[in-house]
């Protein structure tokens, strides 16, 4: 029977994309291939323990929502994951995937959002981004830059007109909580007119720094 090694499952409001501020079923992976300098789930990266795709079924039942987010660590590290995103689409979940973009999509269920993120230089992680990605990305998907200062803002917006990604998919700018102004950031998208969404993270400003929220 096929298992996957889950570090959480917990109900929140969603904090980002253009789901936040609904409540959400969150899934939480263990294991990332990755170790951006601005990670906040580091402990998502050994913790955790086996749950097969009936058990985790099951623990979410007890919510009264069928959005479902599945993240990390990096969810796509188990390739369970897979079965896991099918499974809960075919159970009439909505279902989100967060990735950080250094692996394939390719086998992804057609029925789920994917919120791909793209590794910026502030990361550290810049080059494991898999930059054919972007071939696979859908319109109803949605492309993430975590912005940790000026110039991974304006290495964002090249890629973001090189790649002309609001063509493909709608695209945010998120700044890294603590370590730049929102206000910075809202102001260069506006001075050059970005066709970008600006996101907080809505978890952070109403709960903190806090694991699990």
């Amino acid at each position: 029977m096929k298992q996957l090694k889950v570090n959480e499952i917990f109900y929140s409001l969603q904090g980002e994309s253009s789901y936040v501020g609904i409540p959400t079923i969150f899934i939480r992976l263990t294991g990332c291939p990755m170790r951006c300098g601005y990670c906040d789930t580091s402990y998502a990266f050994n913790e955790g323990k086996n749950f097969t795709l009936y058990e985790i079924e099951k623990n979410i039942s007890q919510y009264k929502t069928k959005n479902i987010t599945v993240t990390g660590g990096e969810p796509l590290a188990q390739k369970e994951c897979w079965d896991l995103l099918k499974s809960l689409c075919d159970k009439g979940h909505i279902v989100s995937l967060e990735t950080g973009g250094a692996i394939s999509i390719s086998k992804i269920d057609d029925r789920v959002k994917i919120i791909l993120d793209i590794k910026t230089p502030g990361s550290g992680e810049e080059k494991n981004n898999l930059w054919s990605n972007l071939e696979l990305i859908k319109p109803k998907d949605e492309i993430k830059f975590v912005i940790t200062d000026r110039n991974d803002y304006i290495w964002a917006k090249e890629i973001l007109v090189k790649e002309k990604l609001n063509e493909k998919a709608s695209v945010l700018f998120s700044p890294v909580y603590g370590n730049i102004e929102p206000k910075d950031l809202a102001e260069w998208i506006l001075d050059d007119h970005l066709p970008v969404r600006f996101q907080i993270q809505l978890h952070k400003m109403i709960w903190g720094q806090i694991p699990g929220v």
